[in-house]
Order: structure tokens, then sequence, then C-alpha cells
């Protein structure tokens, strides 16, 4: 008869077993998986997590950069305490399942995207070299593509976070009323009524000033990023300490370049909701809309908003990178061909 140590000894052997076979089944499945659809799922999950986690501080800085009423004389913190007074904690969210929407296949597909266009480009234009340009030119091409296959979520984002709707009854004066014909109910009710009213053109109503500032700032920010990790001791090449600095350092300069074009771009996509007693104008071309702002409001407002988005950047940067490392690891997914300079993603 089996004694009690033995049947426990039995059962581990049996338990162990089971756990190998299981582990062993999920490693086949992954195996089986393609490399590119790792690289998507990979980077859709860093992207949606990052972009929840720094939400708020998003809904804050589209209020500033189109100049809604009440907000664009406030700061960071005021308009924070103003959100949470008229719309609860729920309102510091708000636009933001579009946005997870819009950001977890944009992230995707620009991490995919980039991978891909590098692998090309070292593969049949070896006079370019290996060097950072090859960074600067996929991740500017990458970020043109996910812009362009995600834009009328941005839309509807931007859309649903400009509008300000006291929810508890106390806003009186200073914030933004709409009335109840006028405020968008969700992101289908934003795609339906902007498609009614300008057709496919309306739902890419300032695509121009995204395209030109997203290509240089997602090159730029490879590009930095590389050339910052080349400057780095070989021993502390693999630290995320270290990556997730370089990719906040990359982030911020790449978004001070480039910022100007989104403000643009967020005017553009909000003026059709801008009451005329706020002197809302339609812009014709990113150009015109440059000189607008500056005529109106004074080169400064170029800028507006670019604080709150410095703030952002660092924890996005920091919580995307960690979590597209981790997904990585957790997915198995080869590290990339190498160059010059030690590259990741």
């Amino acid at each position: 008869m089996m004694n009690s140590s033995q049947g426990s000894t039995l059962s581990s052997n049996v338990t162990g077993f089971a756990g190998a076979a299981s582990a062993h089944r999920e490693a086949k499945y992954i195996d089986a998986v393609p490399v590119y659809v790792k690289e998507l799922i990979a980077g859709g999950a860093a992207g949606g997590i990052a972009k929840t986690a720094v939400a708020p501080l998003e809904r804050t800085k589209i209020l500033l950069q189109t100049r809604t009423q009440g907000f664009h004389s406030l700061g960071i913190y005021p308009s924070l305490k103003k959100l949470l007074k008229h719309e609860g904690v729920a309102g510091f969210y708000k636009g933001n399942g579009a946005s997870v929407l819009r950001i977890v296949p944009y992230a995707a597909l620009h991490f995919m995207a980039y991978e891909q266009y590098r692998s090309r480009i070292l593969d049949n234009y070896s006079a370019l070299g290996t060097g950072p340009i090859v960074d600067l030119l996929a991740g500017s091409a990458a970020g043109g593509t996910a812009v362009l296959c995600t834009y009328p979520l941005d839309l509807a984002r931007t859309k649903l976070a400009y509008q300000v709707v006291d929810t508890r009854g106390d806003l009186k004066h200073g914030a933004l009323q709409f009335h109840s014909s006028s405020a968008y109910t969700g992101i289908g009710n934003v795609f339906n009524r902007v498609y009614t009213e300008g057709g496919v053109r309306g739902l890419y109503r300032g695509i121009g000033p995204t395209l030109i500032g997203i290509l240089p700032y997602a090159g730029l920010k490879f590009y930095a990023y590389e050339e910052l990790k080349r400057h780095v001791p070989e021993e502390h090449q693999k630290s995320i300490a270290m990556r997730l600095s370089c990719g906040a350092i990359a982030g911020v300069l790449g978004q001070t370049l480039t910022y100007p074009l989104d403000v643009v771009r967020r005017q553009m996509q909000v003026e059709h909701l801008q009451p005329s007693s706020q002197g809302g104008q339609v812009y014709k071309s990113t150009r015109e809309g440059l000189a607008s702002i500056v005529g109106n409001h004074g080169w400064r407002q170029l800028f507006a908003g670019l604080s709150i988005n410095y703030i952002k950047v660092v924890p996005s940067v920091a919580i995307g990178f960690t979590v597209y490392d981790s997904m990585k690891t957790r997915l198995q997914i080869p590290p990339r061909q190498k160059s010059s300079t030690t590259a990741s993603a």
C-alpha cells in the first residue's frame, strides 16, 4: 500500500508534469503566431495601458489647446479641479474610449510598421547605411501609416474631449455649455454626424497638419532614441531605466519641435463646435491656421498645453516601454536585426 509521503511525491510529480505540458503547449501556440502579429499585440497593449494612465492630463491638454471657454486662462491643476467639480471623475476620461480605440491599433501598427519598414530599408537600401538615419526614415513612414489608418478615431476622441457638459448642475459661468441637440453622445454618434455633414472628407478634417506633424515627430523620436543609446555604455544597453530615460527625452524633443502643428490640428478638428462669440473660424490650410493663431492670440498659443504634454509624456513613455518590453518577452519576439547602434523598439 502507498504511504502518505509516496502519495504526496506522486501528486507533486503529476502536477509538475501537467504544468510542464501546459507550458509546452502554450509555447507551441506562441511559436505558431507570426512575428508581425506578436508585434501588433505587444504594441497595442502598450499603447492602450499607457494612454489610459495619462487620460486626465490628455483631456486637460485638449481643453487648453482648443481655448475652451473657462479653461483657456487656467493652468493645469486648476483645470483638473474644475473638471472634477463639474463632471466628476468620469470627466477625466471623457473621450478616452475613443482614444484607446484609436491608440491600440495606432500603437500596434506603429510598432509593427516600424519594425517592418526598418528591416526592408536595411535589406533593400544598403546605401543608407545602418545608423540612426534608418530609424528616422522607418519611424516617419510608420507614423504616417498608423495615422492614415486610425485618424477618424482621433477626430472622434477630440470632439468628445472638447465638449464640457455640466453633469452636476452647478456650472453657471465660464465653461462652454452645449445644448442637448449638439452634444455628442458617443463615438458612433460622432462618426454618424460627421459623415452626414461632410462625408469621408469630414472624417479626415485636420489630417494635413497631423501628417505634417507626425512624420517628423515619429522619425525624430526614433532617431533621437537611437542616438542617445549610442552614447550609453554597453553594460547598460539592456537596462529598462536607460530605455525609459532615453525614450522620454526623445519624446520630449520630438513633441517640442512639432507641437504647433498639433495645436492647429486640434483647432481644425473642433472649429465647427466653437461658438461665434469665441471667434471660431475655419482654416483652409495648415499655414493659414498657424498664421491666424499667431495673429489673433500670439505665438504662445502655438504652445498652449505644452507643459502638460511634458508631464504626460514621461509617464506615458515609461509605461509604454515597460509594457512593450514585457509583452515582447512574454510573446517570445526575437531580437531585431542589429545596426551599428544598438536599437530597440
